[in-house]
């Protein structure tokens, strides 16, 4: 037992500790201690990190990389022959149906990073197409993809067709829409576009009353880019129906037993006036391009032919900037035997026209929807019997309305406009007929009318006030038509194959020629004639 009287030991030696044979001292222990615990956070702060990481890794992968993206170059490299759909063809009865279908992305929206809204387009159809984020089928990375496709992109779609709850305004398949599993790119855009699809096919009325500021493409914009222009739902119905004219010229024919010839385009001479037609360079000696197959046609009905038609281009060296004339245009001809008179074809003509407006109004009338959202028109009308003027009918209307006589030696464009509005207003149709046209207004194969020699056995065929056919008994005697060529000033050796013709017999024959994007004009009122046309030629285009 230690003395209470001792003093305590308070060396530098008695503060320490021995530690594995070594003598540490007590501060030291606290100062290891210390950064024992600073490595252990550290490291647990590493091992906190790495699991973070480990863990955004296994988010980040992407188990949808099959269901998009963007397809190989097709070289024919492969044919599944699995069915494409047409959004045509999507109906409320078709809800939770599986399809697959190509189309073109319209319009884009993201909503957020998990729902894309896509409006896909097939020629005059459309439909919204929706696409989510779900776990395993649809991901992030798939939703950001396919928010990122650029307008007017080729995209084959698969998905389920849903029942809309309420009518999509913004689609022409308004009931239902397509919730996308699968989209793929087949083409994309390697250019700037000029416009949008969705601008060029926004009518008129909308961008003048719209709040909104709304880009109008104009006309010669539309013509200079005209590929996308073709592309809106109006043009797409444009030329459906453009094609449909066509179609029913054909069947229409071919039933009242026509045949249909092919005329050359490249002529020795001129058909009508020199005046206007393309020169062109043949071999060691000139050519003309064709104004109309006039001239086959006949010929054709002097090989007994009987009754022919033609479908093809006709040129016309005109300088005329009109919004109804063209350098280049498609022509509808036909020409047929006469048994006794001209009003044989005629009335074949006549109801021609009127089996071809009944039929596009009764099984275009989607189409013809579809153009008058953008051209508003009353509807075409016409007459079971048809109105028919002669001209100096059509000239005593156009004096009652205030035109004076003197100006009517000829019916202009102006005056033809205002005939056609007389017309409507006191007969109620737009398609009228206009006979007996004064002789020294028609070509030189024009027979005179039999009591009075001013007059001829021609016509014109007339829709909302503007010609689309003109038409008469062709001279098909051989001395009266040298004579009638030589008073027209056309020497008869320039045209001797045409005139030979005759000369060997022909039957009287008549005809006419149509302008088909004139047609296609003021049947949809689209103001100009090169909306009718897909490349329109004029005096001042050739291109595209």
């Amino acid at each position: 037992m230690a003395d209470p009287a001792e003093p305590t030991d308070t060396s530098p030696v008695a503060e320490s500790v021995a530690e594995g044979g070594e003598t540490v001292s007590k501060s030291e222990l606290k100062k290891r201690a210390k950064q024992l615990e600073k490595e252990k956070k550290v490291a647990e702060r590493a091992a906190k990190q790495a699991e973070l990481a480990k863990q955004r890794e296994a988010a980040d992968v992407d188990d949808t990389v099959e269901f998009y993206g963007k397809l190989p170059l097709n070289q024919s490299q492969t044919r599944t022959n699995r069915p494409r759909a047409q959004i045509a063809d999507f109906t409320p009865e078709l809800d939770g149906q599986t399809v697959l279908f190509r189309a073109r992305v319209n319009t884009s929206r993201a909503q957020g990073n998990k729902m894309v809204f896509l409006n896909l387009r097939q020629r005059t159809d459309s439909v919204q197409a929706l696409l989510t984020v779900a776990p395993g089928k649809v991901s992030k990375q798939m939703a950001k993809w396919a928010a990122s496709l650029a307008i007017e992109s080729i995209v084959l779609v698969e998905g389920i067709i849903q029942k809309s709850p309420e009518p999509i305004k913004s689609a022409s398949v308004s009931d239902v829409e397509v919730l996308i599993s699968q989209i793929h790119l087949i083409s994309g855009l390697e250019t700037t576009l000029p416009f949008t699809v969705e601008d060029a096919n926004r009518p008129e009325k909308e961008i003048g009353t719209s709040e909104q500021q709304l880009n109008r493409v104009l006309l010669d914009t539309r013509l200079n880019s005209r590929i996308v222009d073709l592309r809106t739902q109006t043009n797409q119905a444009v030329f459906k129906i453009q094609a449909a004219i066509g179609d029913l010229f054909r069947e229409f024919l071919s039933s009242k037993g026509f045949v249909e010839i092919h005329s050359p385009k490249l002529q020795g001479s001129a058909t009508e006036s020199g005046a206007t037609v393309f020169k062109v360079n043949y071999f060691k000696g000139d050519a003309f391009l064709a104004q109309s197959p006039q001239l086959a046609k006949q010929m054709a009905i002097a090989a007994d032919f009987e009754r022919v038609y033609e479908i093809g281009p006709v040129f016309r060296a005109e300088n005329a900037n009109t919004h109804r004339h063209m350098t280049e245009f498609i022509g509808l001809d036909l020409e047929m035997a006469i048994e006794e008179h001209y009003h044989e074809v005629l009335e074949l003509l006549d109801s021609l026209f009127k089996s071809i407006f009944a039929d596009l109004k009764e099984k275009y009338k989607k189409e013809i929807e579809v153009v008058g959202k953008c051209f508003e028109a009353e509807e075409f009308t016409w007459l079971d019997e048809t109105l028919r003027l002669t001209f100096a009918d059509a000239v005593n209307l156009l004096v009652e309305d205030g035109v004076p006589r003197e100006d009517l030696d000829d019916i202009n464009t102006e005056n033809e406009k205002r005939l056609g509005r007389v017309v409507k207003s006191k007969y109620k149709t737009d398609y009228f007929i206009i006979d007996k046209f004064p002789l020294a207004l028609r070509p030189f194969y024009t027979m005179p009318d039999p009591k009075d020699p001013t007059l001829s056995n021609s016509y014109d065929f007339f829709m909302r006030g503007e010609e689309i056919l003109s038409g008469a008994q062709r001279v098909h005697d051989p001395g009266f038509l040298e004579k009638r060529m030589r008073e027209a000033g056309i020497d008869p050796e320039s045209m001797k194959a045409y005139l030979d013709a005759f000369k060997m017999g022909c039957v009287p024959h008549g005809g006419g020629g149509i302008g088909l994007e004139r047609v296609v004009m003021l049947y949809l009122k689209l103001n100009n004639i090169r909306r009718a046309s897909l490349f329109p030629r004029d005096p001042k285009r050739l291109e595209p």
